[in-house]
């Protein structure tokens, strides 16, 4: 069985989950798995992914995990009683191998009820993939590649460069995600002072993964996705006002807390000339997950010059495809300039020298009506309706990529 807790996913499902809960108990959705990977053949492995997913269905959260959830400063308390009472319903996804091999998952039903698929999902698929390709996988080659991270890290002049795992969905396997989780904490540290804590620098700032979080003792990180401000296409009044509606729902549940912006749904410069003063004072910073990091970095620092905003007071969360090398650089570009933030995903943990499934299961529809996510990365965005994505290009004055 791969996926043994429901709290082996992401923080921000959890988030969001609880947003959705209190503000859009209603709301119906539609997602879609894609994998970017030009004809990776998952079809054979259809029986095994959905045999996991029934066993995912039969799992509920445990008392030691609503304790912890119930810990977090901004998890309410209806919210838990909620997960005590949740499963995951089989019905509510299908899995079909298809003529080329490839497999079309599709998830369909109350968004309150099919949000926590997505990532215990994906990490079934990647973990029967592996298991099925690499059957005796190279771990020794996979402890060489991160002794390699490690090293970058400790340089000289980096002590304040803290780095996040992000990598649950891509993982290489349950028991490979741990295990490196567990090097990470021992080598780096993570600035805990308290007695018995691992020492080092404190150069590891935690994990998105909430299971892992409550088993080592560190820091659980997340805020929104991209599927929050894609439905708030349909649950808001007006598509041109989204984005403001997404931030202004978000900060009614939150009241400040859990301010971290996603800038990439509608690409930057729409994203910039929605977050005026109002949000730019509210929210503690922003999240790049696509385009040139460097530009975007430079362009928010900009942003809140403009507005009369000290960068330094601000957060600066890169997360796209990063490797170390790349993280070093985006580091000493912005040191000093503002505080910062980076979460790596399959560089940390699906690198032991095969290449990574490049999956992702995105919001379609919600209520309906088609919603998409038009990424500043050519390729990043999803989206199963030309017309609606050209109009939504229009409204948002988006240029089209040629």
């Amino acid at each position: 069985m791969i996926i043994t807790s429901l709290l082996d996913t992401d923080l921000y499902k959890f988030t969001m989950m609880q947003v959705v809960l209190h503000q859009f108990p209603g709301a119906q959705v539609e997602y879609k798995f894609k994998c970017r990977n030009p004809g990776a053949q998952l079809a054979p492995y259809v029986a095994e992914i959905r045999s996991e997913i029934r066993s995912l269905c039969s799992l509920q959260f445990q008392d030691d995990e609503l304790d912890y959830l119930r810990s977090l400063r901004f998890i309410k308390s209806d919210f838990v009683d909620f997960l005590g009472l949740f499963r995951l319903n089989e019905k509510y996804i299908t899995v079909t191998p298809q003529p080329s091999g490839e497999i079309d998952i599709t998830i369909r039903g109350p968004w309150l009820h099919t949000i926590l698929f997505e990532i215990p999902v994906l990490a079934i698929v990647n973990e029967v993939y592996f298991r099925n390709t690499q059957k005796v996988p190279d771990f020794p080659e996979g402890r060489r590649r991160l002794d390699d991270k490690m090293a970058l890290l400790q340089a000289d002049g980096l002590a304040d460069l803290k780095i996040a795992d992000y990598g649950t969905r891509r993982r290489f396997s349950r028991a490979w995600h741990e295990e490196l989780l567990r090097v990470l904490v021992a080598r780096l540290g993570t600035g805990d002072r308290r007695p018995g804590a691992p020492p080092g620098p404190g150069q590891f700032a935690g994990t998105s993964n909430v299971l892992y979080a409550m088993k080592l003792g560190v820091t659980p990180l997340g805020t929104m996705a991209h599927e929050y401000l894609q439905a708030c296409q349909a649950l808001g009044p007006r598509l041109r006002d989204s984005q403001v509606f997404g931030f202004e729902m978000w900060a009614k549940e939150y009241r400040g807390d859990l301010g971290i912006a996603l800038s990439d749904v509608y690409g930057m410069s729409a994203f910039l000339r929605d977050f005026d003063l109002y949000f730019c004072k509210l929210f503690d910073g922003a999240r790049h997950d696509s385009g040139d990091p460097f530009a975007w970095g430079e362009r928010l620092l900009d942003h809140y010059r403009k507005h009369r905003v000290d960068p330094l007071t601000k957060t600066l969360i890169f997360s796209d495809a990063l490797t170390v090398p790349r993280t070093i650089e985006l580091y000493q570009q912005f040191r000093g300039r503002c505080q910062l933030a980076f979460g790596i995903g399959t560089n940390l943990t699906n690198d032991l020298g095969y290449e990574p499934l490049q999956v992702v299961i995105k919001m379609t529809r919600c209520n309906d009506q088609p919603v998409a996510k038009v990424s500043d990365t050519p390729g990043k965005g999803m989206c199963d309706d030309e017309k609606y994505l050209a109009y939504l290009r229009q409204v948002f004055e988006i240029p089209s990529v040629p």
